[in-house]
């Protein structure tokens, strides 16, 4: 069984700050807790976003993002958001990520990363100490 599971999920509450005055989820702060996951996610394989641009000298940045918003969270959920590879290129990284409550599936997007240098913003080829783990 790999170290890494290939489905990571990351939980996070609703809070009042989170919503709208109907107590329902703003849609753009969905793409914020798919950051939370994707920023949790990549500590799983040994770096932080800080800790990336030091040691490796890379970060990767939101090329394009999809959204698909299916079914309202509200104040106080408990969702669990995921993040999956699909796909992983010279310089880019596709992911799929859900948020979900319980079983109930809210939203889907897929994110197109691109890895760039941390100085200059050019694109460059994911580390390969990274494109190892998530092969």
């Amino acid at each position: 069984m790999s170290k890494h599971p290939k489905i990571f999920s990351w939980p996070v509450r609703v809070y009042f700050q989170d919503t709208d005055a109907g107590g329902v989820v703003y849609h753009a702060n969905y793409v914020n807790f798919m950051e939370r996951a994707r920023t949790e996610w990549l500590r799983t394989f040994g770096y932080s976003n800080a800790g990336m641009m030091k040691e490796l000298g890379v970060m990767f940045v939101v090329r394009s993002m999809k959204m698909d918003y299916l079914k309202p969270a509200l104040l106080d959920d408990l969702l669990t958001v995921t993040a999956l590879v699909k796909e992983i290129g010279r310089s880019r990284v596709t992911l799929l990520q859900t948020v979900q409550r319980g079983e109930e599936l809210l939203t889907e997007g897929e994110v197109h990363l691109v890895c760039v240098t941390a100085d200059a913003f050019k694109p460059v080829s994911v580390p390969e100490v990274l494109r190892k783990q998530w092969s």
